[in-house]
């Protein structure tokens, strides 16, 4: 799933801390995140994520999300997206940490004034470490036609002042409309496996993996802390259990298709019965929503007595004050909660009466993806030793 366009929740500017002393050639690193605004209204993050995985955009949610696609509304309302300050070759600029995808892609003084105008870019020629990967190239390309390429560079990259020295840098040099639509996003930062990486004729490998060749990190481990509109934070290098109430439960990891991706066992809602049903499934931070087949949709909604589908708006909605049961997976040995004030993901419109749910329709994808709607309720583990994906609780 080569991607930048992220269906993401809140935007983040982020500051950096180190957590606590650290060994000098291997250590952790902690990525804070704040919150900006405004956002796109919840469809649009609807069509990017089939966008992003290369699925066919149903017309209803192609016309609702077509049209200006912007909402004042507070972070509470609906989490847009998380980005994060990273400097490369001395240029600090703000990218999306994906854990569904494998490139680090950047907006470069490659392309047209027109087209990085709110952005901040990468400009090769003012880094003294920059050096262009001769005959290196990449592309983004989605069903819809819409997408990027460019060249690569190799540069320093510092995350929290961990620096991993020649890594990767796909610079972009053409780009389309939608991309420039996110003033607050520059680009992204994937960290799914290396082996989905676009780069050409030679892939190339992502920044954990680099840092993790490099000796970097103390533990071959990063997580994901996010929050429903406030900020959040990455960890690399080791697991802050401060920030969980529970224990960590571990399932494998299957990376044969480069992600994050693992056997869910069930499913259930509110009160209900655990459905026994297993499915695969996709822990994505690039993703907003939870999107899973349409079997578990309808009985999501079928337990909310406002809920209907609108094909205006492309998704299911209800009234803003429904309260929604929580919602259920079965990941390894436990049953992973999301509370249902976490699905009601944001109104539709500035008015606030009708709000659009953060469990859709995967439009028949083989796996399950589980978004920022889901990872939002738990400290997120993700173990390259194994590999292996962890969830535990925490207060939210």
């Amino acid at each position: 799933m080569p991607s930048i366009v992220k269906i993401v929740a809140a935007s983040a500017l982020a500051t950096f801390a180190f957590a606590g002393p650290v060994p000098p050639a291997k250590r952790g690193i902690t990525v804070n995140q704040k919150t900006p605004k405004p956002y796109r209204k919840p469809v649009v993050q609807l069509r990017n994520a089939f966008q992003k995985y290369n699925v066919a955009v149903p017309e209803d949610v192609a016309k609702a999300a077509a049209g200006e696609g912007t909402v004042a509304a507070n972070p509470e309302d609906g989490d847009v997206e998380y980005l994060s300050p990273v400097e490369i070759g001395g240029q600090t600029i703000n990218l999306d940490f994906d854990t569904g995808s494998a490139d680090l892609w950047v907006f470069s003084s490659q392309l047209p004034r027109s087209q990085t105008s709110g952005h901040e870019i990468y400009n090769p020629s003012k880094s003294s470490t920059s050096k262009q990967l001769s005959g290196a190239s990449w592309k983004i390309q989605y069903g819809d036609g819409s997408g990027a390429s460019g060249n690569v560079y190799t540069d320093n990259v510092d995350v929290g002042g961990v620096i991993v020295k020649g890594q990767a840098v796909e610079a972009a040099k053409k780009i389309s409309g939608q991309f420039q639509q996110d003033a607050n996003n520059d680009g992204l930062l994937g960290l799914a496996f290396s082996s989905i990486n676009t780069v050409q004729p030679q892939s190339q490998t992502t920044f954990f993996d680099s840092a993790l060749a490099q000796g970097l990190l103390t533990k071959p481990v990063f997580t994901a802390d996010l929050k429903k509109g406030a900020p959040g934070s990455y960890d690399f290098g080791f697991i802050d259990d401060s920030k969980h109430t529970g224990d960590i439960v571990y399932t494998p990891v299957d990376s044969s298709n480069g992600f994050w991706e693992f056997t869910a066992g069930g499913y259930g809602v509110g009160s209900g019965n655990f459905e026994e049903q297993q499915f695969q499934a996709i822990a994505d931070t690039g993703t907003t929503l939870i999107l899973v087949e349409d079997s578990i949709v309808e009985a999501y909604y079928g337990q909310v007595s406002a809920a209907s589908y609108d094909s205006q708006q492309g998704g299911y909605t209800f009234d803003c004050g429904t309260e929604l049961p929580d919602f259920v997976v079965g990941i390894g040995d436990g049953q992973a909660t999301v509370p249902g004030s976490l699905i009601n993901l944001a109104p539709v419109d500035s008015s606030g009466s009708t709000c659009f749910g953060g469990i859709q329709s995967n439009q028949g994808l083989p796996q399950a993806i589980l978004g920022d709607v889901f990872l939002k309720a738990f400290l997120a583990v993700f173990d390259n030793d194994g590999p292996q994906f962890g969830w535990a609780p925490k207060e939210l």
